[in-house]
């Protein structure tokens, strides 16, 4: 692609960064997928890529205005193939060794689309990923993530891969005017695994406007949130069926769930619980399909303080599959009172991955708040943003 004469009418330009092993570890457990090791462990366990089929999701909603701009990328698995699958003729910049990518390519095509001065960069991926368009990039470029990473703290990311692609179209039509300033945060993987949460502010991107399709950051729990789950944790524990196995999902709410039972929490996974034991702590998907083995069994989960999201973000051994298996009905929600209130309107999100699942999950929940607090709230596919943005709970 030859630079526009100087004084000619700009070429636009859109950017397409793809980090093709974000969220290998979701499903198999690993509470990350960054550094080489970790990604081959993942594989290893299993791991099926996701970043591509993520990526088509949101660049199908933009085929329609394929002709109004040049989509610019990286070649093979870092941009080109999901450009190419959903029928953009792309123009591809920089090399790659296949299948051996790093951090250090991300970086150096984010650093080539400031130079091109792409109108908006879309990338793929999670928050390392982020972290390294922010380091490329700074506040120089409106910025927009497709979410596929498994820990998405950062506030640059659209609520799913096919909002993404609505809201790059709708900025790149006028119809979303300006950006604001949004935090990039990272957390420490190899801590995470040991159960600390160490989350650092690493730098500030530029997104498209839009509140409702663009994620908000993690909120983490304060001392109220702390005496709250203890009490949600006695109700719950109370009403324990000794038959059903008990699948319970990442957070502090939860945690206190397994302390009623003198049992430490894996904090950021998921463990199993029966008749008022551990059955089995910090499980991946395929073990969680071979506990079941037809079992009678329920799910607790609590969504993300900050974000609402139930299920896709952080707790992805808790598939499609697993859901189906246990049952949508047999999902039982718990929430701090102050954790369900700084939603305000938002509905809780489900972004896991497989539409038919979503909507599924999609309708109205009773959440547990409480012994005597317990609260009706509406649940949204992350992917049907008329749902989401029209109905207030």
């Amino acid at each position: 692609m030859s630079e526009p004469e100087r004084g000619a009418e700009r070429e636009r330009r859109v950017g397409l960064i793809v980090n093709p092993v974000a969220g290998l570890g979701g499903r198999v457990g690993l509470k990350g997928s960054d550094g080489v090791a970790i990604q081959q462990r993942a594989l290893e366990l299993g791991a099926v890529p996701r970043a591509l089929h993520r990526t088509i999701e949101a660049l199908v909603r933009l085929r329609p205005i394929a002709g109004e701009f040049t989509l610019v990328t990286y070649p093979g698995e870092m941009g080109e193939e999901a450009a190419r699958r959903s029928g953009f003729t792309p123009h591809v910049i920089g090399s790659i060794v296949p299948a051996q990518t790093t951090a250090s390519d991300t970086r150096a095509a984010a650093c080539e689309m400031r130079r091109l001065e792409v109108e908006l960069l879309l990338f793929a991926g999670g928050d390392g990923t982020a972290r390294d368009v922010s380091d490329a990039v700074g506040h120089d470029l409106a910025v927009l993530g497709i979410p596929v990473g498994v820990k998405i703290h950062s506030a640059v990311y659209a609520i799913s891969p096919a909002v993404a692609g609505q809201l790059a179209r709708s900025f790149l039509e006028g119809k979303t005017q300006g950006t604001h300033e949004a935090e990039v945060v990272d957390v420490d993987e190899a801590a995470l695994r040991c159960g600390v949460v160490s989350t650092m502010l690493h730098g500030i991107l530029r997104v498209p406007n839009d509140a409702q399709r663009v994620q908000g950051a993690k909120a983490f729990s304060s001392e109220s949130d702390a005496s709250a789950a203890v009490a949600i944790a006695k109700h719950v524990v109370a009403r324990m069926d000794a038959e059903t196995v008990y699948i319970v999902g990442p957070g502090t709410t939860t945690r206190a769930i397994l302390a009623e039972f003198g049992m430490e929490k894996t904090l950021v996974g998921v463990d199993v619980i029966h008749r008022g034991k551990l059955l089995a702590s910090d499980v991946n998907e395929a073990q969680l399909l071979e506990l079941l083995d037809g079992r009678p069994a329920r799910i607790i989960v609590t969504p993300i303080g900050g974000q609402g999201f139930l299920f896709g973000r952080g707790n992805q051994q808790i598939s499609p599959q697993v859901l189906q298996c246990v049952g949508v009905e047999n999902v039982l929600v718990v929430a701090t009172p102050e954790k369900l209130n700084r939603l305000t309107t938002h509905p809780l999100l489900v972004d896991t991955g497989d539409e038919e699942v979503d909507r599924m999950l999609a309708g109205y929940v009773c959440v547990v708040c409480g012994p005597d607090d317990l609260r009706v709230v509406r649940v949204a596919s992350a992917s049907l943003t008329e749902e989401s943005m029209n109905h207030p709970r």
